[in-house]
């Protein structure tokens, strides 16, 4: 088969090849009956944070939707000259019968429990295992990161300025996407807008200034193109000799003429703390002090929070490399492990546990689910509870809760002083899709409703509180 361009890819084909020879070896053995379920969890929260968020669902129920096997892929597959005819009949006819439980994206997670379980005939299950691991691992990186830097923000608006050091162009538009769930206020990146509704900005490049025969006429052209979101990029040449007294003159000259105000400047290099102080003082004297003073240049959560300590006068965020690419955590860990198993004679699954020298390898066994323990009075989550996914729970009794890996740790949770909600809900039920996936903005609002539920403690930058 030579090589070529399709037209459109099927997203079905990214996945490891060991899934299709385990797979083709399920098949060989008549196991293709029997019901497995698999786990999806992580084993660390990004950058030693407190709590992670969980996105990526409405891509994952997309790709099972789509789930399918084309004329190419199988002529592809037939090429390998491992898997025969009968089998590769199994795959063009194949579709997904399984049931699928996740969080609600935008959920509050913690390392070592479910967040999303898949109870399947075995085949399927094993199929899908790639995607729903890339789907939720890098949305959810994302999502956290973007959190923690909204959090060091304190309010002020922080915009996605990364996709063209995203890895890719699906990693620019999904990671925008993750961004906006995890509470960050626009992109730059228009795809993104398009598809999911995010609100797009961006206002002009060091071009756009070098090309001009000086700065002053750059900004006025700026101006006068768009008079109502006039934000001008002052670092060109020189921030306080040359920047900020053209912008002065811009507002004066050109703006004001006009009816209109100077909606702000951008920084994008240098001592962003010194510059944007003195900036302000300029600014402030001229009587433009309710300009927007906005940076970028490489930021993070530490290095913003650090600004903030110094008395920066930033009032706006652009975030790009540290925020698409989670540059100083760049990989979830998130894991896809077996924990039950029946045949189909079987009435009840049959635990499965994978033991490791290294303790926190060891996974948890069987079908599981997952409660979360609030706080009666204040609404702020207490612990969460994995359980098998039978058992139920009456909150009027006392409960006496352990850590899953140092089990000595136990808490007594006193009867009528909590709540509990069950996290993992329905998304697929043999095959068929039950659940309908909210838009990003309200996915944003229910993460936004949800780090309310979190203490103080838990949303410390260093040093959190471990729930």
């Amino acid at each position: 088969m030579t090589m070529k361009q399709f037209d459109k890819r099927n997203l079905t084909m990214v996945m490891d090849f060991y899934e299709l020879t385990m797979s083709n070896g399920y098949f060989r053995e008549q196991d293709r009956d029997a019901r497995v379920a698999f786990d999806v969890f992580y084993r660390k929260n990004p950058d030693g944070g407190g709590y992670s968020i969980f996105a990526g669902l409405e891509q994952i129920i997309e790709y099972i939707q789509d789930l399918h096997f084309d004329d190419d892929d199988i002529a592809y597959l037939r090429e390998q000259k491992i898997f025969e005819e009968d089998f590769l009949e199994y795959l063009r006819n194949f579709k997904f019968e399984g049931d699928l439980y996740a969080f609600p994206e935008g959920t509050i997670m913690y390392p070592n429990e479910p967040v999303l379980t898949i109870v399947a005939p075995l085949i399927d299950a094993q199929l899908v295992e790639t995607a729903v691991l890339l789907q939720v691992n890098h949305q959810s990186l994302v999502a956290t990161k973007a959190s923690r830097i909204v959090r060091a923000a304190q309010g002020r608006v922080v915009s996605d300025f990364g996709a063209r050091r995203a890895h890719n162009m699906d990693a620019a538009v999904y990671g925008a996407r993750a961004a906006y769930i995890g509470g960050v206020n626009g992109t730059a990146t228009v795809l993104s807008g398009e598809m999911f509704g995010i609100p797009v900005g961006g206002t002009m490049a060091h071009s756009w200034v070098m090309y001009y025969e000086d700065e002053y006429t750059a900004f006025k052209k700026y101006a006068e193109t768009y008079p109502d979101g006039t934000v001008l990029l002052i670092d060109t040449y020189d921030v306080l000799k040359s920047g900020v007294p053209n912008a002065i003159r811009i507002a004066k000259e050109v703006l004001e003429p006009m009816g209109k105000r100077l909606k702000g400047v951008r920084i994008d290099s240098g001592d962003l703390a010194y510059l944007s102080k003195k900036a302000y003082q300029m600014l402030e004297a001229e009587g433009f002090g309710d300009a927007i003073i906005s940076a970028s240049s490489d930021l993070d959560e530490y290095l913003i929070d650090s600004l903030k300590t110094q008395g920066a006068k930033i009032n706006s965020w652009g975030v790009g490399t540290n925020l698409i690419t989670s540059g100083d955590w760049p990989a979830f860990g998130g894991v896809y492990k077996l924990a039950a198993a029946k045949d189909k004679d079987d009435a009840e699954f049959t635990p499965k546990i994978k033991l490791s020298e290294n303790s926190e390898k060891v996974t948890n066994p069987g079908n599981k689910t997952i409660y979360r323990i609030y706080d009666k009075e204040t609404g702020k989550i207490r612990a969460d509870l994995i359980c098998l996914a039978d058992e139920t729970f009456d909150e009027s009794k006392d409960m006496i809760i352990f850590d899953p890996i140092e089990t000595w740790k136990k808490t007594k949770i006193k009867g009528g002083t909590y709540t509990l909600r069950e996290l993992l809900v329905p998304i697929f039920q043999k095959g068929a899709c039950v659940y309908t996936s909210p838009s990003v903005m309200e996915i944003r609002d229910i993460c936004t409703r949800e780090k309310d539920t979190l203490w103080e403690e838990s949303k410390r930058l260093v040093n959190p509180h471990e729930v």
